[in-house]
Parts: C-alpha cells; sequence; structure tokens
C-alpha cells in the first residue's frame, strides 16, 4: 500500500511553507513516527513525522516552497527492512616494478647538465670547435643580466603568485532564505521605517547579582534541577519595572495605544536557522526559579526547531543577550508590535568610582530600544534606571522593590 505524507498546517492564514530539510533519503526505508523532515514557515518549523513503515518516496525537493496540503513525499508500506551489504574485503595492492620513461630520463639528464637539451647545428658546432667554445660560453655571451631583467622576472613571479591566490579560495555559495528568515528581514526592515526608534543606556554593577549567584548556585540547582543563570534575573526585574511603567510594555494598534494588564517577555535565542524569540507568559507572577525553568525549556526547543506559533506570538517586552557572543553595547531592534527591547551585554571588570575611592567591578552595559512615539524620554530612562536598581540590589525584588529596612521599621 501507498501512503501519501501531505504537508500540515503551520498555523492559521499560513498558506505557503518550504521543505527546511529531509531527514531521510530518497528510497530509505524509514520507520513509524520517524521524523522525516522539517517543514518551514514564516513563524516557525515543524516536523513531518512518517504514519507508517516503509520505503520513502521524496515528491517535494530540499528548498521547495509548497502548499499546505501538498504532497511532500509517500511511503511504500509494502517494502522490507534493507539489510546492509557485508564489507568487501579489499585486496592488498600489488607492487609493480617501472622503468624510468623517456620524459623521466630526460629531466635526470637536463639535472646532470643544464645545457644538455640545447640544440646546436652542424655548422654552430664548427664554429664553436674552431674557436673553441663551450655551449655554456656562447650561452652566457649573448648578453648580460640587467636590473630590468631581474625586476621583470620578479614581477612575473608575484602576479603569477596573486593570479594563483585570487583563483584559489574564491567559492561562492548560494543558498535560498528560509521562509523565516525572510519574514525576520522584512520585519526588521519595517521597524526601521515604521518607528521613531531609538535607545537609551546605562551601566550596572553586577556584583551582588554574581555573589549571589555564586554563593547558592549548587543548593538551587539540587532544588530545582536547572543552573541559576543570569537572564532570570533580568527577566524578573524587567517585570516588575514594566509594572512601575506600563507605558514601556505598551504597543500600537493604528491610533490607539495598548497597554497590557500583564507581562509576557520574550527571550530572543539564537538558532541555526535564525534568531527564535520565545515568550514567557505572565513573568511578573514567576519566581526566578519558575522562569529560569521556563528559559530552559524554550531555548531548548527553540534549537531543536520544536517551537510553536503559539509559543512564539504574543510577547509585550523582548530581551536580547548579545553579551553570550562577546559584544560590548549595541542597540537592538524592536520586535514588533513591541514597543521596546532590553539589550544586555558582556560583564567586563572596569575601574568604578565606589564611596569615593576607585574599585574594580564588574560592569555590564545595557540598552533600551524604544518607539519614542508612544514612550516619553522620562518612562524609558526611568525604567532602565528601575531595571539598574533591581540587579543591583536583587534583594528588592521580593519586597516589590521596596527597601526592606523601610517595611520593618513601617516607613
Amino acid at each position: 500500500m501507498i501512503a501519501e505524507i501531505k504537508i500540515p498546517s503551520a498555523g492559521e492564514s499560513i498558506t505557503e511553507v518550504a521543505i527546511g530539510n529531509w531527514l531521510a533519503e530518497e528510497g530509505s526505508y524509514v520507520e513509524r513516527d520517524q521524523e522525516i523532515a522539517e517543514v518551514e514557515s514564516d513563524k516557525a518549523t515543524l516536523p513531518l513525522i512518517s504514519p507508517e513503515s516503509g520505503k520513502l518516496h521524496i515528491v517535494a525537493a530540499q528548498g521547495q516552497k509548497v502548499q499546505v496540503g501538498d504532497l511532500a513525499c509517500t511511503i511504500d508500506t509494502s517494502a522490507k527492512p534493507t539489510v546492509k551489504a557485508k564489507a568487501v574485503q579489499k585486496p592488498e595492492p600489488r607492487q609493480i616494478k617501472s622503468e624510468p620513461t623517456a620524459a623521466a630520463q630526460t629531466i635526470a639528464q637536463k639535472d646532470a647538465d643544464p645545457y644538455a637539451a640545447v640544440k646546436v647545428t652542424p655548422l654552430a658546432r664548427s664554429l664553436m670547435d674552431e674557436h673553441q667554445l663551450d655551449i655554456e660560453a656562447v650561452i652566457m655571451g649573448l648578453r648580460k643580466l640587467t636590473k630590468p631583467d631581474v625586476e621583470s622576472l620578479v614581477n612575473n613571479t608575484a602576479n603569477h603568485i596573486q593570479e594563483a591566490a585570487i583563483k584559489e579560495g574564491r567559492n561562492i555559495e548560494t543558498t535560498p532564505m528560509s521562509p523565516l528568515r525572510r519574514k525576520l528581514s522584512k520585519r526588521l526592515v519595517a521597524v526601521k521605517n515604521e518607528t521613531a526608534m531609538l535607545t537609551t543606556f546605562n551601566e550596572v554593577d553586577m556584583s551582588a547579582v554574581l555573589d549571589l549567584r555564586n554563593r547558592y548556585k549548587q543548593a538551587f540547582q539540587e532544588k530545582h534541577g536547572v543552573k541559576l543563570g543570569l537572564m532570570s534575573f533580568f527577566t524578573k526585574a524587567c517585570a516588575k519595572a514594566l509594572e512601575v511603567y506600563p507605558r514601556v510594555n505598551a504597543m500600537t494598534d493604528g491610533e490607539n495605544i495598548i497597554t497590557p494588564g500583564y507581562v509576557d517577555i520574550a527571550i530572543a535565542v539564537q538558532t541555526e536557522k535564525g534568531l527564535m524569540v520565545p515568550v514567557i507568559r505572565n513573568a511578573h507572577r514567576l519566581n526566578i526559579a519558575s522562569i529560569e525553568l521556563a528559559i530552559g525549556m524554550l531555548a531548548q526547543k527553540a534549537r531543536d526547531a520544536k517551537l510553536s506559533v503559539e509559543e512564539m506570538t504574543g510577547g509585550t517586552f523582548t530581551i536580547t543577550n548579545g553579551g553570550v557572543f562577546g559584544s560590548m553595547l549595541s542597540t537592538p531592534i524592536l520586535n514588533p508590535p513591541q514597543s521596546a527591547i532590553l539589550g544586555m551585554h558582556n560583564i567586563v571588570e572596569r575601574p568604578v568610582a565606589v564611596n569615593g575611592k576607585v574599585e574594580i567591578r564588574p560592569i555590564m552595559f545595557v540598552a533600551l530600544s524604544y518607539d519614542h512615539r508612544i514612550i516619553d524620554g522620562k518612562d524609558s530612562v526611568s525604567f532602565l534606571v528601575k531595571v539598574k536598581e533591581y540587579i543591583e540590589s536583587p534583594v528588592n525584588l521580593v519586597f516589590e522593590g521596596n527597601d526592606p529596612v523601610k517595611l520593618l521599621l513601617g516607613l
């Protein structure tokens, strides 16, 4: 029996997709429930699963654009698993003796006498004998080597070397953009053209967070089964700061400004297929452990191309961390329809003034890009300062940004 496998729906309003990669070869035997291909849309990558065991016949080629419902491949369920042929023993190479060729003999003769291959006419030979001249004397006496002769040889040699270098290692590879990267390209260009994007910067002393993580990382991992990272602190700090400055959490809808009463933070994850931005729902209600678990799960699904469309839509604010790649400073681009994005960077020990003294502290530069059409400078700068305060004193995250001493004293 021949089982047909058609292109599945990748989400509402998506009609065209592309075959990203065939995970099984044409004519190979595949098992039931085996992933045989990746289907890429402009929002997510979906696996193509074989419903039956049998021989695979590919209909849609890798990279080909197809419509939802089109035939991707067929499975011949009557085929049996193929048995790998036994390795054929290679015969040992025979030693073959060869006599030197005429060309080899000529080369050997030239090495022994550089003028052996020079042809001399009988009349020239007679005249050379009369004047007691040999071939070397005649050739060397024709003219003297001059500076232009040497320069010409050097230049020609250099030109040949350069030409050879140009010909080597200048191959060009052309690959079509995936639907995801095409969509991302259009969105990034639209952001630059349709928003009044501005970026504000600040620096954060990471001493408190790093000290806290070093002291409790082992106990944290033993209890929660996940490592304690820095992204969870920034996610929690941003979520709390967005509650204080809700305009940074807002977005435009035509001539209206929509301000959600919740905080869904998107975390940018770099994958082989491009930048994926899964969303952590209700981040303002989660503790550090829950955020770490959510980040770990979503990041792994992004790298495995297992994210659903729902897991990548609906965010109200985005965090991207270029510091993992060594970035010192950047101006992150907005993730529409959101109006703000926080950029984290690498941590570098820098000299800073602390209580009138110069100390070496681990410093991170942070950047907030925002849409100036709806977010004023006061809100954007104040938001970034609030995030800085939470990171430099993370215990305040537990007390909703309030000073625990003042709460204790009722002040």
